[in-house]
């Protein structure tokens, strides 16, 4: 899927919060380098440079690096941004003092890839901090309904289950052979809108996952009933009578060498 399609940018908003978190947890002194895996619109790479840090950005989406490249130039801040896959960073071995993921990463077709490439470019005193979601709750339902739907269209069978980036088990596993002891938090971050069908609107019209789905559904006739699938979905876990909200959980996990 192309993250540059739609206006992510309007929906990287939304997760700012859970960029501060990450952040946060980083620690970050002044002047370490900072690498943001999958960073999109700049989030955690933004914020690391107000703080001091040099920042780098990856991302696979070159419109979204563009934005994040406008929005340093407007808030005066130093940063750079490269295209690149989180399974093939073009970073030097251990360039890295920092190496952030604000649910990047745990898009990454190969994990395991992935996870070797953050510990290759991070350095040995260093630390990976990254963000994931928690695979259950009203939101994940939304999403899920749409990978499918974009499965069913593109003829593609169901697949395996993604890797889990939010377990502390899994995650263990992963980064532990590169020399990595791993720590895992909750968080929650809570979508909100005045009803279920405008938080649809805006979905649907700016995400690039809906964005996707569209173009393949619409020449099938197939985009209503999505849509009433996904209405179905909001209106059940909509926790605020009086409007829209929906809580999703996700931890943030910080990974260093022992």
């Amino acid at each position: 899927m192309d993250w540059g399609v739609g206006n992510y940018e309007q929906i990287a908003e939304q997760l700012l919060p859970a960029a501060r978190l990450v952040v946060d947890e980083a620690s970050l002194n002044g002047g370490e380098h900072v690498v943001d895996v999958g960073c999109g619109t700049g989030n955690a790479a933004l914020l690391a440079a107000e703080r001091g840090a040099r920042a780098t950005g990856v991302d696979p989406a070159a419109r979204l690096l563009e934005v994040a490249r406008r929005l340093a130039s407007e808030r005066g801040l130093e940063a750079t941004f490269v295209e690149g896959e989180a399974a093939a960073l073009p970073l030097a071995d251990a360039e890295s003092d920092v190496s952030l993921s604000v649910f990047g990463v745990i898009f990454s077709p190969d994990a395991r890839a992935a996870a070797a490439e953050m510990a290759r470019v991070t350095a040995p005193s260093g630390r990976i901090v990254l963000s994931a979601w928690i695979p259950e709750g009203t939101i994940s339902k939304l999403a899920r309904a749409s990978r499918e739907a974009i499965g069913r269209a593109a003829g593609r069978p169901a697949g395996g289950r993604p890797f889990p980036w939010h377990d502390p088990e899994a995650l263990t596993a992963l980064l532990g052979p590169h020399g990595f002891g791993v720590g895992v938090r909750e968080e929650q971050l809570a979508f909100t809108a005045s009803s279920p069908r405008d938080y649809l609107e805006v979905e649907s019209s700016q995400h690039p996952l809906w964005v996707t789905a569209r173009a393949l559904l619409e020449p099938r006739g197939e985009v209503e009933a999505l849509r009433e699938q996904a209405l179905a979905i909001l209106e059940e876990g909509n926790e605020d009578p009086d409007g829209f909200r929906a809580t999703s959980c996700y931890v943030v996990a910080t990974a260093q060498r022992t």
